[in-house]
């Protein structure tokens, strides 16, 4: 693999140094090893995004702007070899200025709106401030390969290309990629974050601690509505939405290709079809599944009707899909990073997963009973509340405030939006076969 290749699979898939070269090594030691070899290589901006607008603008190129955590330890990682085997990759980087943010420190909420809760994210944009699109994605905790590929990146790098040969001509498809402008500029302006954070990393001392990751944003923004208004708006909970919760499946080879549709589903409901090829999503040329989620982000959660222009063999169609009120709930919240903020509030940080077929035969509960059975409960404050009130790892809930539940992702939002801050609830448990009642206050 040669230099530049190797910096491209350091910053896109959120790769560490060789195993070999970090083994003892502190976080500390990781991140400022990380970027000395970054700045020798000059491959890549680092960590200066006006210096990449300037040569942006000079030479007449598309920006490239990548953001990804440091040090990435528990990251999705895309495998070296897999990289390795496509080799136009590199052509294609070599066409843009490459930005490479390592933290979202003083990061311009205004132009970069994305889901906080991924690995990485990758940002396509003219000097100007105008976004061509983005690529990144995730729907599990470690699973990334039927959402993202090496092929799917260069598709969409071909497409930015293409966006920026034809500007400025197209710029009002491109207007909506921006979103509204935030209540916070940056995000150590949040009042979760406020002076707590600085605009830049403390390089001379601790440069981990001085971080504010990418979940953090969401993590303060959550928590600023929580605190105002005592619920979360289904947008904040439900952010991004995978296209799977509309019952469509994309093609993470491709450039915004359909792969599936589900039966029955707004998709199936709209005509989408295996093979689509979508041109256009409220107007908006999308590269990837990114751009595909920021349409679905933006859209109402009580109802919206989405446009699709879409090639079909040889042909143009223009499709419309209809979200009824709830739509959003479809989507699996439960792997996010967030998500631990959101049980800390409504669950007294305790993760609750799905009972599988086995761990029912062995409860002895018969196919028609719901319940989730505690994977973890915290154990230290502000996650300690549901350790406090009695709840112990194993523990099977069968009732929550009166109701069944079989998804965690469904109970989050039962326990944020339907009970109000300081309410206690009674939780029904099943413990050693016998029943139990706890009582859990609901936290801010």
């Amino acid at each position: 693999m040669n230099r530049s290749y190797a910096f491209a699979l350091i910053s896109l898939a959120c790769l560490l140094l060789s195993p070999h070269g970090v083994t003892g090594q502190t976080r500390q030691e990781k991140i400022l090893k990380d970027r000395d070899k970054v700045l020798a290589d000059g491959f890549w901006i680092y960590n200066d995004l006006d210096r990449g607008i300037e040569l942006a603008r000079d030479k007449n190129l598309p920006l490239l702007v990548t953001l990804r955590c440091l040090p990435c330890e528990e990251c999705v990682k895309l495998d070296e070899e897999l990289i390795e085997r496509h080799a136009e990759v590199q052509p294609l980087l070599e066409k843009f200025v490459r930005v490479r943010l390592i933290t979202t420190n003083n990061l311009d909420l205004n132009l970069f709106q994305f889901d906080t809760d991924q690995s990485f994210a990758v940002f396509f944009l003219n000097a100007d401030g105008t976004i061509y699109g983005r690529f990144g994605t995730r729907s599990d905790q470690i699973q990334w390969a039927d959402d993202v590929s090496i092929e799917g990146l260069a598709r969409a790098m071909e497409g930015a290309l293409e966006l920026h040969a034809g500007y400025p001509a197209n710029k009002p498809s491109l207007v909506a990629k921006r979103g509204p402008r935030p209540e916070f500029a940056v995000p150590q302006d949040f009042p979760l974050h406020k002076g707590k954070f600085g605009p830049r990393l403390d390089y001379e001392g601790n440069v981990v601690k001085s971080c504010i990751h990418c979940h953090m944003i969401g993590d303060a923004a959550r928590q600023l509505v929580r605190d105002r208004e005592g619920k979360l708006p289904e947008n904040l909970l439900y952010p991004f939405p995978h296209p799977k919760t509309v019952g469509l499946t994309l093609d993470p080879k491709s450039r915004a290709t359909v792969l599936a549709v589900e039966p029955n589903s707004p998709a199936a409901s709209a005509g989408l079809e295996p093979g689509d090829r979508i041109l256009t999503l409220e107007g908006q040329p999308p590269l990837s599944i990114a751009d595909v989620q920021w349409v679905l982000h933006q859209a109402d959660s009580d109802l919206a009707l989405l446009k699709f222009v879409v090639r079909r063999g040889e042909e143009s169609r223009t499709l419309t899909m209809t979200l009824n009120r709830g739509w959003r709930r479809l989507d699996d919240i439960a792997w996010r990073a967030s998500s631990w903020g959101l049980r800390r509030m409504g669950l007294g940080g305790a993760y609750f997963k799905t009972l599988d077929e086995d761990q029912r035969t062995a409860l002895r509960l018969d196919a028609n009973r719901q319940g989730l059975y505690v994977a973890h409960v915290g154990l230290y404050s502000p996650h300690d509340q549901a350790h406090k009130a009695g709840l112990k790892k194993g523990d099977v809930l069968l009732k929550f405030a009166g109701r069944e539940f079989q998804r965690e992702s469904d109970l989050l939002r039962h326990a944020l939006n339907e009970i109000r801050v300081g309410d206690s609830v009674t939780l029904v448990v099943e413990r050693q076969g016998e029943p139990l009642e706890i009582k859990l206050q609901m936290a801010r």
